[in-house]
């Protein structure tokens, strides 16, 4: 057994043996992710079936067909999340597939959610960006946490999410997520609801949001943004500040920016 000693015990690093750490590290962690690009369609077959045999074993209620336990695309999917640990991926994928039977996902529409779908807070943009990503934007200023059912908020999100993910085109794997926060204000803020979605797309969209765009991100939002940050973690390296000259330039065409971008 380890001896893990207290951290006054502890004897500091020096700097070069700091960065030499650091090193050995960054090494190992690139040695590991070649070898997991190094696995071949033969060896993704084999353990998406290991999968698929446990999840039917361990958990046989779970739903089948698309996005169930029995999904052979989600599988795979989940165990690139999981760098292709088969404990790792089970876990996570059977949670994921409850969550989608208790939220009752296959049964959001429009309609389930018409009143807060027709304000237009959020939505999948008719066109892809020029990475070929869907695109879902959020209109933050539409958003008014004391007078919208929170429940109402969430499905509209996940609609939208299904939504988007039903529109990658062959070969893209990821969506972008625009957050349009001029006009944003306190009473826009709700830190419930980023805490879910950031739930949702660690959890049940493992690696779906490629960036997200917070854009002329006002002052107000910041102590917003502080609450959040820790949040996310790694994936906080996702978010890119930015204003709507550069969502234009960068991400878009004329024929193809959203509306909302256009002037």
């Amino acid at each position: 057994m380890a001896v893990r000693l207290p951290n006054a015990l502890r004897l500091p690093l020096s700097p070069s043996s700091q960065v030499r750490f650091k090193n050995e590290r960054r090494f190992v962690a690139l040695r590991c992710s070649a070898e997991y690009q190094t696995l071949s369609s033969s060896d993704h077959s084999k353990l998406v079936l290991e999968v698929k045999e446990k999840l039917q074993r361990d958990f046989p209620s779970l739903a089948t067909g698309k996005n169930g336990r029995d999904d052979e695309e989600m599988i795979l999917w989940f165990l690139k999340d999981r760098k292709f640990s088969v404990e790792e991926a089970v876990y996570k994928l059977s949670k994921a597939i409850k969550w989608r039977q208790d939220f009752g996902v296959s049964g959001l529409s429009e309609e389930s959610v018409k009143e807060l779908y027709e304000t237009r807070k959020a939505y999948v943009h008719d066109h892809l960006d020029k990475f070929g990503r869907p695109v879902l934007v959020v209109v933050g200023s539409k958003h008014l946490p004391a007078r919208q059912d929170p429940m109402m908020n969430q499905r509209l999100c996940v609609l939208l999410v299904e939504r988007a993910l039903s529109k990658l085109p062959p070969g893209t794997e990821n969506i972008l997520g625009i957050f349009d926060l001029r006009g944003f204000g306190t009473e826009n803020g709700d830190f419930q609801f980023l805490k879910f979605l950031i739930d949702v797309f660690y959890y049940y969209y493992p690696k779906r949001l490629s960036q997200v765009l917070f854009v002329d991100a006002p002052f107000v939002f910041q102590p917003m943004w502080q609450l959040v940050k820790p949040l996310l973690k790694s994936y906080a390296s996702v978010v890119r500040f930015c204003d709507v000259e550069t969502v234009r330039r960068e991400y878009f065409t004329d024929d193809t920016v959203p509306q909302d971008f256009k002037n």
